[in-house]
């Protein structure tokens, strides 16, 4: 099975709950993960040619790089559950989503704070991550 790759960052706690759910709702496992702060990360950002103002979250599929809304929707698509139907507000205007998306990522420090450190998690996910 291909995979898909997901770029986070690592010093934020809403970022790292996003990671957490879509382990939760990948059980096929098709999302490995990095942070963007990792060698890892700095490397598929240059590989990608992904801006540096890019801070939260980016999806390497296919090798192609996805930002903002266009990466999260992308994401909710291999989701189990009702989270598939969430690939559908691609309908709405870029300009409208990213908008939305950039005013959300401006705040998550500020609503959800920094994180002091790490989960560690289980041999069987830890391999997923591509940062180790």
């Amino acid at each position: 099975m291909e995979h898909a790759i997901v770029l986070f960052d690592g010093d934020c706690n809403f970022c790292d709950s996003s990671v957490q759910f879509i382990i939760n709702h990948d059980p096929a496992g098709y999302y490995h993960f990095a942070s963007l702060q990792s060698d890892v990360g700095r490397e598929l950002r240059k590989e990608h040619q992904i801006p540096d103002d890019v801070d939260s979250l980016v999806l390497i599929e296919n090798g192609q790089a996805y930002i903002k809304s266009e990466g999260a929707l992308r994401i909710s698509h291999h989701l189990t559950g009702l989270w598939k139907l969430a690939f559908y507000l691609k309908s709405v205007p870029r300009f409208i989503r990213d908008g939305a998306y950039d005013t959300f990522a401006r705040n998550r420090y500020k609503v959800f704070g920094k994180l002091n450190s790490c989960m560690l998690p289980p041999p069987h996910i830890r391999k997923r991550f591509l940062d180790k």
